[in-house]
């Protein structure tokens, strides 16, 4: 697979610009010309799409474990260890179900959280499981395949379980465990595409080649 280099690391907010969101046009992760025109189109492409963010945090969750923060609790740690789990459970299964068309195993670069830091650690996966619960919502549209669909639908409720976890060991029993400002008034979750999911993870997986961009196909 390509070699990602470790260096230019983004700012978590920053890399959003000059992303085509037009046409489905989407940006390629950050990943060689070669990896992107691998991720495909169709249903290939959005689980290859998915198998990527279920690698970037199977990886994060495995280094959280692996070093556990200053003053981690066993409860605190328990948690963290069943949702490792899902994580390379999910990573294991998308690629499964992509077989040959599947993606490379990504390096990753995580240079940025302080693993040592309660704070630093469970704030990157509040961002995380969040952003996973918005990609696979907004990327549910952009599934043809009815199993594939469903398949997604059973992967997301366990990141939304995730996210609750995660902001209970955050801020404890608040209106932040049930949603907080992250589901509107209408009671529905953020649903983000992939054009606005990719810039928020590019900071933990950077190359210095990169393609133009990716396109996911012809829905109508």
């Amino acid at each position: 697979m390509p070699r990602l280099s470790r260096r230019h690391i983004l700012k978590w907010s920053g890399a959003a610009a000059g992303i085509a969101i037009a046409g489905a046009v989407l940006p390629n992760f950050g990943i060689s010309a070669a990896l992107a025109a691998d991720l495909g189109e169709g249903d290939v492409g959005v689980l290859n799409y998915a198998y990527a963010l279920e690698q970037l945090e199977a990886a994060f969750y495995t280094q959280v474990v692996k070093t556990p923060y200053e003053g981690a609790t066993s409860t605190e740690l328990s948690n963290l260890k069943v949702i490792r789990d899902h994580e390379v459970a999910h990573a294991k299964f998308l690629k499964g179900a992509l077989g040959r068309k599947a993606i490379p195993a990504l390096k990753v670069d995580f240079s940025a959280v302080d693993f040592s830091s309660r704070k630093s650690v469970l704030g990157t996966a509040d961002v995380f499981e969040n952003l996973g619960v918005a990609a696979y919502d907004g990327a549910g549209q952009l599934i043809k395949n009815v199993d594939c669909l469903a398949a997604a639908g059973s992967i997301v409720s366990v990141e939304a379980r995730h996210a609750a976890t995660i902001a209970l060991l955050l801020s404890g029993f608040g209106s932040n465990a049930a949603g907080g400002k992250k589901v509107d008034s209408k009671g529905l979750d953020a649903a983000l595409l992939p054009s606005d999911v990719l810039p928020k993870a590019a900071p933990f997986i950077v190359t210095a080649a990169t393609a133009n961009s990716l396109a996911w196909g012809d829905r109508s």
